[in-house]
């Protein structure tokens, strides 16, 4: 598909709704035409665009492209008005985690939560994940057999937002709160109200951080504001920002792999067979609907330290690269027949969590979620089918995030 003719090259090329919808297809032209473009993304950023495997890999480990909070705000801020939402106080504080940091901050950060998400400690939560699960199957079990059932929202979204709620030691009645608020957070659509979905999730975590510190318990933030306490390791700012990751990497990417796996597997009926005819094929199914429709589109921006080539393209200093996940995965030239999905494929190397020393830190604990969502669920219910509707799948409008909105299933 050749690209639409918005924009004369050498100048960006405006990226339009089909980065949401089509984004595949997309990428496939852009590997094909121009592997790293500059681009104009739907609120108006600019930056280089990259889609083809080797480049992307390349580009995730490139220490030339900075993980910086202050050098992405510096960008931006060549960009856009300082009354634009992206440079509010609040939206930019949620940035600086650790995944937009670099060494040595960035091995601090990673330190004080890495112990939480081994996949030794994951595993110990294995008996309470699967305790929810079972009990979101009960209740959609309860529900009319030939009526259509969101799978989004009985499935894959309470599932992640309960368990990673838990860890942190947020209350289940503020679950809704921190979903409406992340929603807006990951968008990329114009005018979503970032300013007040960053203001509401600072105050929130302020205030929970607050009663941490005074009333502990036995939960990854009071032990995250422990430390804070204990010789100054993490500052205020450092908590709150690392509390909006933990809250959207623990649950946004679960949600999506679980919604988007399902769909896959549910639009190829051969492949639900295979996988239902031998279930011990599982592990490797994820890893294949990892690659085939992760739930990460483009990675979070990287600042250019320095005029560098890539990929053809000549890059200057202080521009943002966008390392695109999804299209990196679709590359022919590294997975052979790469839109079609084969659990039995070879997937090593899949980009869907990253790679480099930013390798998605809650990778386990996806994986194990997603794996006795999927297990269960295909037990459960051995007629589920595609319900009205899901022909036509609508996507969030997010460049971060690669998620349906609604997944319409009949349980059968």
């Amino acid at each position: 598909m050749p690209l639409p003719a918005t924009t004369p090259a050498p100048g960006p090329f405006t990226l339009g709704q089909d980065v949401f919808d089509d984004p595949h297809r997309l990428a496939a032209a852009l590997r094909q035409e121009s592997p790293v473009r500059e681009v104009t993304t739907p609120r108006g950023v600019t930056g280089w665009l990259v889609t083809r495997y080797e480049d992307c890999r390349a580009a995730l480990t490139d220490p030339r492209l900075l993980k910086d909070a202050k050098a992405a705000t510096e960008a931006l801020g060549r960009q856009m008005d300082s009354a634009s939402p992206y440079l509010h106080a609040g939206a930019r504080l949620l940035e600086s985690h650790m995944l937009n940091t670099d060494p040595p901050d960035h091995t601090r950060l990673r330190a004080l939560v890495n112990k939480a998400f081994t996949p030794r400690t994951v595993a110990r939560l294995r008996p309470r994940i699967e305790e929810i699960t079972d009990g979101l199957l009960d209740a959609m079990a309860e529900l009319p057999a030939d009526s259509d059932v969101d799978l989004v929202k009985a499935l894959a979204q309470p599932l992640p937002i309960a368990v990673i709620c838990e860890m942190l030691g947020i209350d289940a009645a503020d679950r809704h709160l921190l979903l409406e608020w992340t929603r807006v957070i990951v968008s990329s659509a114009p005018g979503a109200d970032l300013v007040r979905a960053s203001d509401g999730i600072v105050a929130y975590l302020d205030g929970l951080i607050e009663r941490k510190r005074a009333d502990p318990a036995d939960d990854l933030m009071s032990a995250l504001a422990q430390v804070s306490d204990q010789g100054d390791r993490l500052s205020r700012d450092e908590l709150i920002a690392m509390g909006v990751l933990m809250v959207i990497a623990g649950h946004d990417t679960t949600v999506n792999l679980i919604g988007n796996g399902v769909f896959a597997l549910l639009s190829a009926p051969e492949q639900l067979g295979r996988l239902r005819a031998d279930p011990s094929l599982l592990p490797g199914a994820i890893e294949e609907l990892l690659r085939y429709d992760g739930p990460v589109h483009v990675a979070t921006h990287r600042v250019a330290a320095e005029p560098l080539e890539l990929g053809g393209a000549r890059i200057p200093r202080g521009a943002l690269v966008m390392v695109s996940l999804l299209a990196a995965n679709r590359d022919g030239e590294r997975f052979a027949d790469p839109d079609r999905l084969d659990i039995t494929r070879e997937t090593r190397g899949h980009l869907a969590f990253g790679h480099g020393i930013h390798y998605c830190l809650g990778a386990p604990l996806a994986r194990t979620e997603a794996r006795i969502a999927l297990e269960r669920l295909l037990a459960r219910f051995p007629g589920l089918r595609l319900g009205e509707g899901a022909g036509k799948p609508a996507w969030h409008p997010s460049l971060l995030i690669h998620g349906l909105v609604t997944l319409p299933v009949r349980l059968g």
